[in-house]
């Protein structure tokens, strides 16, 4: 196994997670240097086959949560599985999984269960619902928590119609989650050689998520106000439409809308609107009127105007123009690796570190393809 770099160097993850959720967050460990071998059933991890790729198993959206990791096929079924995968467990910092807790103790490897081969390790659970509450037993989807969570009502308010959102946001947020909890747990690890259990649950992150500024006016005693943060969910928060296109902007604080009306002068922008607590009060009336003046440029003269006064604005982009996005070359984000497969062009390490930089980990594993060579270093280390 090549050496690798960055803050992770040298910590060994055992990963038992499946689809997005657990992967993603394994995925920026083998980034940032961790070794993570990925424990897999003879079918594979589903996400092998849920979306295009090179070659069968090698679907696009697995490729991405796995690259850089090392792939051992185990048939946790099978006595020797279970012993093969103790066998890993002794060699680890970390063991992660996205089963059911009734599953994962049913296989024979829950908290103590693990902790009694390796104490200090650190075991972080994946779980859709966490298991102190009435749902703990509920299968849990992308799509069932963004439901549940209150993102799909919020979506009803923006545009009249409840909807996902276009991206798997709580399989994502809950990854980064997973994450940074697991983080912490090995930074107390580092100062004390203290061990221990994480959770993650998909719907507690996200309701941790959703009310970040929903919460709002239902925080207090006496409520104040609805959970829900008005700006926000206003049917005018939308790009704008311009004269050949769309436009993504706001003119929203003070500072923003002053710079605004000086230089656009709108003849509805009158003393009612002076202050941003004001706006806040009308925010669907000043959407709207802001809607109206900016069908009256092209989408490139808005843009102009708005940088050059200091108002945020943007213009739309697809997922593939981000592949040829100019910030984003100039800033090296996209890395390119040889595979098997082919040359892949992968979305990039989005942060830096002067002492320990990651950097995207190598192509993903085909199914089971490091077995041999990890069961070759156990027994090596069995006989050390």
């Amino acid at each position: 196994m090549a050496e690798k770099t960055g803050p992770l160097s040298g910590i060994r993850v055992v990963d038992l997670t499946s689809i997005v959720f657990g992967p993603y967050a394994t995925q920026i460990m083998a980034d940032m240097g961790a070794d993570v071998i990925k424990v897999e059933p003879p079918a594979g991890d589903d996400a092998r086959y849920i979306s295009v790729g090179p070659a069968p198993g090698l679907g696009g959206v697995f490729v991405n949560v796995n690259r850089g990791k090392r792939s051992i096929m185990l048939d946790l079924r099978s006595d020797d599985g279970k012993a093969r995968l103790r066998e890993l467990i002794a060699t680890a910092d970390i063991f992660i999984h996205s089963m059911r807790a009734k599953a994962i103790a049913r296989l024979g490897f829950d908290y103590a269960a693990v902790a009694a081969i390796n104490p200090t390790i650190v075991y972080t659970n994946c779980y859709g619902y966490g298991r102190a509450g009435p749902e703990c037993d509920q299968p849990a989807y992308d799509d069932t928590i963004q439901g549940e969570c209150g993102l799909a009502a919020v979506q009803q308010m923006l545009t009249g119609e409840a909807s996902y959102v276009g991206t798997i946001v709580a399989d994502k947020v809950a990854g980064l989650t997973a994450l940074y909890a697991t983080m912490m747990a090995l930074f107390h690890r580092q100062r004390t050689g203290e061990g221990q259990e994480v959770e993650v649950g998909m719907f507690e992150t996200m309701a941790s998520f959703m009310l970040v500024e929903h919460a709002n006016g239902a925080m207090f005693e006496p409520k104040l106000g609805p959970a829900i943060y008005p700006r926000v969910v206003a049917p005018g928060r939308r790009p704008y439409q311009t004269k050949d296109g769309y436009i993504a902007a706001l003119v929203y604080n003070d500072r923003h809308w002053n710079a605004f009306v000086a230089a656009v002068e709108p003849p509805w922008a009158g003393p009612d609107m002076a202050t941003l607590a004001q706006r806040a009060q009308q925010i669907d009336r000043m959407y709207a009127l802001l809607g109206e003046t900016f069908r009256e440029r092209t989408t490139q003269d808005w843009l102009s105007l708005l940088r050059s006064i200091g108002v945020p604005a943007a213009p739309l982009r697809t997922p593939d123009d981000l592949f040829d996005n100019a910030h984003l070359n100039a800033v090296g984000f996209f890395e390119t690796v040889d595979s098997p497969n082919g040359r892949i062009t992968f979305p990039g390490v989005p942060t830096t570190f002067s002492k320990t930089p990651g950097k995207v980990a190598g192509p993903a594993p085909t199914l089971g393809a490091d077995t041999q060579a990890i069961l070759s270093e156990l027994s090596g280390a069995s006989h050390d």
